[in-house]
């Protein structure tokens, strides 16, 4: 429940900040936002490797 809830506020918080940097530049969010698409890809791989 607890990490659920850690996510929700984590997607919240970034997707806010990516809000925020399009409205001084959208090419600036663009690149913000396939950076922490890397970031989340990485984070998945870690965590899936670590179970296993």
């Amino acid at each position: 429940m607890v990490n659920a809830l850690l996510l929700a506020l984590e997607i919240v918080f970034v997707a806010a900040v990516v809000a925020g940097v399009a409205l001084w530049s959208v090419p600036a969010a663009l690149i913000l936002g396939g950076l922490l698409g890397v970031v989340v890809v990485e984070r998945a791989q870690a965590s899936r490797k670590g179970t296993t």
